[in-house]
């Protein structure tokens, strides 16, 4: 069982802190660590703990994507028809990984609209697809006349 350790100076410089804070932070317990000889050794998972998050493991974590969808021509309506459409996709039900999140943006003087996705790298494809899908599929949505029928 070969868990990483870190001695008290790793800490204090992953986190951020002076050497004597963190000395202290094991001194009070609120991080736990092992004596060994002169010196302290903190296990990635108790530091886990005094940070409240986990500490990335080695390799590749997980992939996230930003991207920036740009669309000319668009008039406040259609816009909004579009944003409607963008938010309703991302929070109708989908796998269990992270959600997506999205904002859209609408610059009225120059009839443009921007969405920007943050992401996990599939469901930010599959986004695309359906905006892709929508503006290039001449379904008259943007045009109001997919509501009107």
């Amino acid at each position: 069982m070969s868990e990483e350790m870190y001695s008290v100076e790793q800490v204090a410089d992953l986190l951020g802190l002076h050497v004597r804070t963190v000395r202290g932070y094991i001194r009070t317990g609120r991080l736990t660590a092992v004596r060994i000889g002169k010196q302290y050794r903190i296990a990635r998972a108790d530091l886990a703990a005094l940070t409240g998050r986990p500490q990335p493991a080695a390799g590749v974590g997980p992939v996230e994507v930003s991207s920036i969808v740009q669309v000319d021509g668009v008039d406040r309506a259609a816009a909004d028809r579009l944003g409607t459409l963008v938010l309703a996709a991302v929070n109708t039900g989908r796998d269990a990984g992270p959600p997506l999140r999205v904002q859209t943006v609408h610059d009225e003087e120059r009839n443009r609209m921007k969405i920007v996705i943050l992401g996990g790298a599939a469901a930010t494809a599959e986004l695309l697809r359906l905006v892709d899908a929508v503006l290039g599929g001449g379904n008259g949505l943007l045009a109001g006349e997919a509501g009107d029928a």
